[in-house]
């Protein structure tokens, strides 16, 4: 492979994992690689090379006589993503609790503030950048540097599905940010670490409850619930 080529194919890979994010590309679109090959001005054998490496990362399904498609929300992969997440950043959110300063908390509140007048017009694309970002200004100061590496590259492999999720829920953001506000003043009263990592948890878990509930309302019903989940 020439030095050129690996250039154009991290180019195209950009390209369209950016248009992925955006939700441009929605689950399911169809990547016909000619017409993205004339978009970038680059031939097709590139373009081919960036979708192989987005398959690989399985946010492109390929299927022969249908050819390249940005991968729908898989059920099994997000369930066990969220969970993971939601034990790992709880952990996290509660170590780093003792280390945040009033002016985190003033960001992180604001952030949310934010995110509530965002309901009024509701962008799933929008809120959910500004609800990791509140979540990051929570998590980021965990002095166990490992368990940060793990959130942070947990959500980025998601990043294709994450904003999705709250196309399907939208009616989960307004409880989100409630949530949020609930998890800061536990954090300004210095609640027990314990306290602090359930109220994540049940957090993270009740945005999966939602979606399942949403997407598979015959095989949830009479599910158990992380206690205190609101669905």
């Amino acid at each position: 492979m020439t030095t050129e080529n690996v250039s154009k194919s991290q180019r195209a890979y950009d390209w369209i994992k950016a248009r992925i994010a955006s939700q441009e590309f929605t689950p399911g679109y169809r990547l016909v690689l000619g017409t993205i090959a004339k978009e970038l001005d680059m031939s097709v054998v590139p373009v081919r090379e960036a979708v192989r490496q987005l398959e690989a990362e399985r946010v492109v399904t390929f299927e022969r006589n249908v050819g390249a498609r940005v991968a729908m929300v898989d059920d099994s992969d997000y369930r066990a993503t969220m969970q993971a997440v939601s034990i790992v950043e709880s952990a996290a959110t509660a170590l780093a609790s003792r280390s945040l300063t009033v002016d985190d908390i003033r960001q992180a509140r604001s952030v949310n503030e934010v995110m509530v007048r965002s309901l009024e017009r509701f962008d799933p694309r929008t809120f959910s950048a500004l609800n990791q970002e509140f979540h990051h200004l929570l998590y980021s100061r965990c002095p166990n540097h490992r368990l940060v590496e793990i959130v942070d590259a947990e959500w980025g492999r998601m990043s294709h599905l994450r904003d999705s999720i709250f196309t399907f829920v939208p009616g989960r953001a307004a409880e989100s940010v409630e949530e949020h506000e609930e998890i800061l003043v536990l954090i300004e009263r210095g609640a027990r670490l314990e306290d602090i990592e359930a109220a994540v948890r049940r957090h993270r878990t009740g945005t999966l409850a939602a979606y399942l509930v949403h997407e598979h309302p015959d095989e949830t019903l009479g599910l158990p619930v992380a206690d205190g989940a609101r669905l």
